[in-house]
């Protein structure tokens, strides 16, 4: 049996691209489309991580839109991706919604282009995963990625999503996508 998987989407603290530390936007694609990949391999919530009224409230609109008559006759399976979609203003506090509900602190594991000291690879993670009845929270960076101080914090970094080339700079749309498939996704190798 495979332990529980949550995903988040962190928008603060991240780095730009002069590495100065902000709080990205929400963006209408993620919340969709990772709502659907999340719904897809069954992950259990995806957390949208942010602190900034004014961003939560846009995305307030797009839940109620999706989640009205009008938006669940217009395509149901929207709905059904954005209901296991939720809102949390930090990492500790999606950290203990996981907690509260599996009545025991998950792994929580992030990604990065980079490796660390406590990087692990997909085939471990999924093994865990299979094997151990601790939750998982994957963490999604946005921007230019969480802080390392952040990072440091975590149980597991997920080893990078290398392509054929040198050019590595997916969307976290595609790379949660990719994640996804590779944690919960079919064996199909077997």
């Amino acid at each position: 049996m495979k332990s529980s998987l949550y995903i988040g989407l962190v928008h603060y603290p991240i780095y730009d691209k002069n590495f100065n530390v902000i709080a990205t936007a929400i963006t209408n694609y993620d919340l969709h489309d990772i709502s659907r990949s999340a719904r897809t391999y069954g992950v259990k919530k995806y957390f949208i991580i942010h602190h900034v009224e004014a961003q939560l409230d846009m995305v307030r609109k797009i839940i109620d839109f999706w989640r009205s008559p009008v938006g669940k006759n217009y395509n149901s399976y929207r709905t059904e991706a954005l209901d296991i979609l939720d809102i949390r203003p930090s990492i500790g506090a999606a950290v203990q919604a996981v907690t509260d509900a599996e009545g025991k602190k998950p792994y929580v594991v992030t990604t990065d282009a980079r490796t660390y000291a406590n990087t692990i690879s997909y085939k471990d993670l999924r093994r865990k995963r299979e094997e151990e009845d601790t939750p998982v929270l994957l963490l999604l960076g946005t921007g230019y990625g969480m802080t390392k101080e952040t990072m440091e914090q975590f149980d597991f970094i997920l080893e990078p999503i290398y392509g054929a080339g040198d050019y590595n700079h997916l969307s976290v749309r595609s790379a949660a996508a990719i994640i996804l498939d590779r944690l919960a996704g079919e064996d199909w190798w077997n």
